[in-house]
């Protein structure tokens, strides 16, 4: 193919305006308004992988068709129901054209994916998604593009080429300290290597480039203005830059850039929701606020709270929930227990529902703006390889879960499918799945439960036991759980600080069978000697209401 050809063909994938190379390389930093709606404030997202969900035209694979087939199912717009899970937000995993099964190497942004269906569908799926009250956000992969697409095809073909300082190159392969993998992979026959921290087929932008950077910014226009997106979940967003010693995350380089890159997103679209994956601590995610996304991942609260539940105590978890309600900005951050990249939950314990049942209400009762991967909420395992963390659905009793009418699905099920399954779990009141859907609720009925209240840890004298108060406004909640393998009566919660005004309090449960039990605070406002519930059985929570 000639450099011209390989120039014609990349604008036509990539460019729908004309305009784009003249768009300006920053935008002057504006503050973001932050203010959390409501359907953040109160609500749950639920991420969704297309190609695993529901395949509508019998080729074994998921489609927009079948997701929105299954639209009720994740929230039916009549609050009420209760036979919906209640979500007010779905996440979709990359849906553009993409030459692989998962669509992180995109190789026309501008597309949806063929296997996934057509932009038509896609906003069918935004309409019928508003209608009932759901907000759609797509996952934006800003970091690389597919080594398929023909603007790196020319860029690595031809060194003169329009396109080659959308990329990194180097005469020799360099090292990137702490990372496994080579990041550095041969253009063709030539003694030149080009940047892809992932893998080779993900060539990495080089964002200090302006073309690149409008070029991105037209995508996030298009699936704004054009098709209907509500926001973003950013991809990578803490290795865009490579620092100057092989440095492969958190370059200074990405601040400004995010800064700008949100400003001109919130431009185009005002209530535009950007959530970012930075794979790291609170320490090392604190410098990404408080001006650049709206949110992000909270993953070391995630594995905080999998690891209580896991191993029967609570410190990591309240130490991290603690620090970043103190140390991040209220209500923007998201809590949740695993995602596709990760072991599932019910795997990593070991398939004991129980402990399953308290993680959901530990998240769905935390701070935060909450996610729960698909699957999730019926208990569906699942391990590495990526595969086999982002396998079918499982709906009915049948050889294909109800997923598909094919043979074969895309990938073979997993061997719970009969047990961990919508049909199976439905109608059974105490059901995981059922679990999930009474905490959603409670979580969007009680302000205290929202994403911005306050986060307050008890003390248990237990590290098995843990207790928090969850306070909004006028509300207070009291949300206690046992994390251990043994029975606990008696378990008294006290607290140093004053955490609540002087008065006499009754608990109300609104999670639990508990008999009301009268709380008498001081003037000092703290809590000493208190026992809420005579007895807490293994992995059992309770949430109550304290009102005087």
């Amino acid at each position: 193919m000639t450099r011209t050809s390989l120039a014609c063909l990349a604008l036509l994938c990539i460019l729908p305006s004309a305009l784009l190379c003249i768009l300006p390389s920053r935008l002057s930093a504006q503050a973001a308004p932050h203010e959390l709606p409501e359907w953040r404030r109160h609500g749950v997202c639920y991420e969704v992988f297309v190609r695993s969900f529901q395949d509508s035209d019998g080729d074994g694979v998921g489609d927009l068709r079948g997701l929105i087939g299954k639209l009720d199912y994740i929230n039916d717009g009549d609050p009420a129901t209760t036979t919906d899970l209640g979500a007010t937000c779905i996440w979709l995993m990359p849906i553009a054209q993409s030459p692989s099964y998962h669509g992180y190497d995109v190789t026309n942004y501008y597309e949806v994916n063929r296997d996934y269906g057509t932009n038509e569908d896609f906003k069918l799926l935004i309409a019928e998604a508003e209608r009932r009250g759901i907000h759609v956000i797509v996952d934006l992969v800003l970091n690389h593009m597919s080594s398929e697409h023909p603007i790196f095809r020319s860029a690595l073909l031809d060194p003169a080429s329009p396109w080659r300082d959308w990329f990194l190159w180097s005469p020799a392969p360099r090292p990137a300290p702490g990372w496994e993998a080579p990041v550095w992979h041969r253009a063709g026959s030539r003694d030149e290597y080009y940047y892809g921290l992932f893998w080779g087929g993900m060539p990495d932008y080089n964002l200090a480039n302006a073309a690149a950077t409008a070029k991105l910014r037209d995508v996030a226009r298009f699936w704004l203005e054009v098709m209907g997106a509500a926001g973003f979940r950013i991809d990578a967003v803490g290795h865009f830059f490579e620092g100057p010693a092989g440095e492969w995350k958190h370059d200074a380089r990405a601040h400004p850039w995010l800064r700008d890159y949100a400003a001109y997103v919130r431009s185009v679209a005002p209530a535009a929701f950007t959530i970012g994956e930075v794979w790291d601590g609170i320490d090392a995610i604190r410098p990404y606020y408080p001006d650049q996304l709206d949110s992000y991942f909270m993953f070391e609260v995630a594995d905080g709270l999998v690891n209580a539940v896991r191993s029967g105590s609570a410190a990591q978890l309240v130490a991290a929930v603690t620090k970043a309600q103190r140390e991040l900005p209220r209500g923007r951050w998201s809590p949740f227990l695993r995602n596709h990249d990760q072991t599932r939950t019910m795997t990593e314990f070991g398939g004991h529902v129980p402990r399953a049942r308290l993680a959901a209400t530990l998240l769905l009762t935390l701070p935060g703006f909450p996610f729960l991967y698909y699957g999730e909420e019926l208990g569906m395992t699942g391990d590495k390889p990526d595969p086999r963390l982002r396998t079918p659905m499982h709906w009915t009793l049948d050889r294909t879960a109800g997923f598909t009418h094919a043979a074969l699905p895309w990938e073979p099920l997993q061997p719970d499918s009969f047990t961990a399954n919508v049909a199976v779990q439905h109608s059974d009141p105490e059901s995981l799945l059922n679990h999930h859907r009474r905490l959603i609720r409670l979580r969007a009925a009680t302000p205290a439960l929202g994403a911005t209240g306050d986060f307050i840890p008890l003390d248990t004298g237990s590290d098995g036991v843990v207790a928090y108060l969850r306070r909004d406004g006028g509300q207070t909640v009291l949300v206690i759980a046992n994390l251990g393998e043994q029975r606990v009566a008696g378990q008294t919660l006290a607290s140093t600080d004053a955490v609540l005004p002087a008065g006499r309090y009754t608990t109300r449960p609104l999670l639990g069978r508990a008999a009301p039990v009268a709380l008498h605070v001081g003037d000092d406002g703290s809590i000493q000697g208190w026992v809420p519930v005579p007895t807490l059985e293994p992995f059992e929570a309770y949430v109550l209401e304290l009102a005087r």
